[in-house]
């Protein structure tokens, strides 16, 4: 059986973008993601026997913070071939949101999507 775990909307400060100001004062970044496990601890009940949404968070946060990207698809092809690499996954969703982007007619967002699956 497949489960899909999902965080929506984690917040990150990041230096990236395609614009050098995007990249000298940085901004928030909201990172939503989805990974697929098969169980993923249904039958056992058991936190060891799924995907902690905590390191699944911070593995997010640290590729985040520790690479600068100017495209946000770049970034989010990062992030989720790291958590493909990182976790006992079989399929892993990331959006990348960009909530503070200047376009001339005000968006609420830009974001990009990247989805990777194990062969």
């Amino acid at each position: 059986m497949e489960v899909a775990l999902e965080i929506y909307g984690l917040e990150v400060y990041g230096y990236h973008g395609a614009l050098p100001e995007e990249r000298e004062r940085g901004q928030p970044f909201l990172f939503d993601v989805t990974l697929v496990a098969h169980d993923a601890g249904v039958r056992s009940d058991r936190l060891s026997d799924t995907v902690d949404y905590g390191k699944v968070a911070a593995c997010v946060e640290a590729v985040a913070t520790g690479t600068r990207c100017n495209l946000i698809e770049t970034l989010a092809a990062r992030i989720a071939d790291t958590l493909l690499a990182q976790f006992d996954v079989s399929r892993v969703r990331v959006r990348v949101r960009k909530p503070e982007v200047k376009l001339e007619t005000p968006v609420e967002f830009t974001a990009a999507v990247v989805e990777r699956s194990r062969h």
